[in-house]
């Protein structure tokens, strides 16, 4: 990181100010018939918020401000009410990066989460190779290394659990890579001792209750506020948790858009270090620790009945224990695998430093004048980053690594489908138990042909498998990691045939492969 003073606390006011400036600028340039409704609906969201969780005096009274200039006021009061609401948000959305705290974290958290992993927090055995055996880094690390030292990163990763932070924490420090800043859930700020630490290590506060358009907009801007301070960020791109165990098919542009702006930014103020690059990162976990709850959700969504979760096993700190203790003791347990970066534009960044250069030049054309002037275009820029969200979905499946979970999840789901005669997940999973039995040799024949394919699409760099050699070795595998956490498993055995003990489990491990065609898709 630079010493641009983004995290140092003597500015912080100077931050929110920023924050409070660009939000002003851009109030300033709508009509009434743009501004009215957009401080309308935050008045919206924010009062059916505040009403449905309380205990936000502060925001009331701001509320009530807004609600007063929006009835009774002139442009120049709503916009003040508004920009009063902006630094509210501003403040609670600064971070409080600490340099001292993040290195002191770098040699302590190792130790902390080898206990955890290990599930021998009594013990110092193997402190330096225990957590580095159980989260595997894969990709070319030290190019994204030197790219770091020129250009400002983005790095962009499937989001799988709630403890993909801490995890990419530890993959960023294992690779030699700089710290990153990323937004976290308000709810994980809830546990004190957790909320101090991810704040001072690089964790701004988003709070995904929050709907308003206004809101979001402050989000942006302090993103591109991180990135034209040369400020590392980490984006999720799916927004949340993959609910349906999916690699996301789909991304949110909010965020990623914001790399273009500061890249424009940075090239109207003459910088020779404008450059943003985004660097995909796909998770693969054997056992997911909130599955259970994630599925639920998932199949609660897709019928119709959306909310959002806010209390679930990562909330249990004993739960955690008991994931950490039974499940990422595992070799491997968990592969955080950096693909290949591309720019803010969604192109390939090459690897030559000449070639790189050239791109820079050639890249600038795309939005600057014949006299090398930055032109603004809002609708241009949405095609560019359109481009780039193209670009990480299809980064993310050559990133992912096949596991045996999700491969024996993936076939006892097609057997069950073709038993019930059905592709309908919802009628799947309420068959009755004696409905979910498996024929062994219709398992081993459906897992064989899926694993032929896989062997297929991994010769043509479409994805990595990080599986045994044989079937046997593959199901035995699988069937162990499913008995090592959930209460009910997605697969065990029954008598010498197989059963799909818990088809919502099985449903969201079978998904992590449903980007491969693999034939038979339910």
């Amino acid at each position: 990181m630079t010493d641009s003073g983004l995290f140092d606390p003597k500015p912080r006011a100077v931050v929110i100010a920023d924050l409070v400036d660009r939000s002003r600028r851009r109030l300033e340039t709508l009509d009434d018939k743009s501004l009215v409704p957009l401080l309308e609906d935050a008045l919206y969201h924010e009062r059916k918020r505040v009403s449905d969780q309380g205990h936000e005096i502060v925001e009331e009274v701001l509320l009530d401000e807004l609600a007063r200039a929006l009835v009774r006021g002139d442009r120049y009061s709503r916009i003040e009410s508004a920009l009063h609401l902006v630094k509210h948000w501003a403040d609670e959305v600064h971070g409080h990066f600490d340099p001292r705290m993040y290195r002191f974290s770098t040699h302590l958290l190792p130790r902390a989460l080898n206990g955890l992993l290990a599930g021998r927090p009594h013990r110092v055995r193997d402190i330096r190779g225990g957590w580095q055996r159980r989260l595997k880094v894969e990709g070319d690390v030290a190019w994204i290394r030197e790219l770091a030292k020129e250009a400002t990163l983005v790095l962009a990763p499937t989001h799988v659990s709630n403890l993909d932070s801490p995890l990419i924490g530890l993959a960023l420090h294992q690779s030699g890579l700089p710290p990153f800043v990323y937004g976290a859930g308000l709810n994980l700020f809830k546990n004190p001792v957790m909320g101090f630490f991810m704040s001072r290590l690089g964790a701004y506060t988003v709070d995904r209750t929050k709907r308003a358009a206004l809101y979001k907009d402050v989000l942006k801007d302090y993103s591109v506020r991180s990135l034209t301070t040369r400020h590392h960020s980490l984006f999720f791109p799916g927004g949340t948790r993959s609910r349906s165990g999916e690699i996301e098919r789909h991304v949110k542009k909010g965020l990623l858009g914001t790399g273009i702006t500061a890249w424009q930014e940075m090239l109207a103020a003459g910088r020779k270090d404008s450059e943003v690059y985004v660097v995909p990162l796909t998770l693969s976990f054997q056992l997911t620790l909130e599955a259970n709850t994630l599925a639920g959700d998932h199949l609660a969504e897709a019928g119709k009945q959306r909310y959002i979760i806010t209390d679930d096993e990562f909330a249990q700190p004993r739960e955690v224990l008991a994931f950490g203790r039974r499940v990422l003791d595992l070799e491997a347990s968990c592969i955080a695998h950096f693909g290949e970066p591309v720019d803010c534009l969604g192109m390939p960044v090459a690897r030559d430093a000449a070639e790189r250069a050239e791109q820079s030049r050639h890249r600038r054309q795309y939005v600057c004048d014949r006299d090398g002037n930055v032109q603004l275009d809002a609708q241009r820029d949405r095609v560019y980053t359109d481009r780039l969200a193209d670009a990480l979905v299809e980064a993310y499946p050559r990133g992912s690594w096949v596991m045996e979970t999700h491969l024996a999840a993936w076939a006892a789901w097609q057997c069950l489908a073709k038993q019930v005669g059905t592709d309908d997940p919802f009628r799947i999973i309420r068959v009755p138990r004696l409905g979910r039995i498996v024929r062994d040799e219709d398992f081993r024949a459906t897992l064989g042909a899926a694993l032929d394919r896989l062997k297929a699409l991994e010769q043509q760099g479409a994805c990595h498998l990080a599986l045994p050699a044989d079937i046997d070795r593959i199901l035995a595998t699988a069937l162990d990691r499913f008995s090592r956490y959930h209460r009910s498993r997605a697969l065990a055995r029954e008598g010498r045939d197989l059963i799909v003990e818990d088809p919502k489990l099985a449903l969201y491990y079978r998904n992590r492969l449903t980007w491969a065609d693999l034939g038979g898709e339910s």
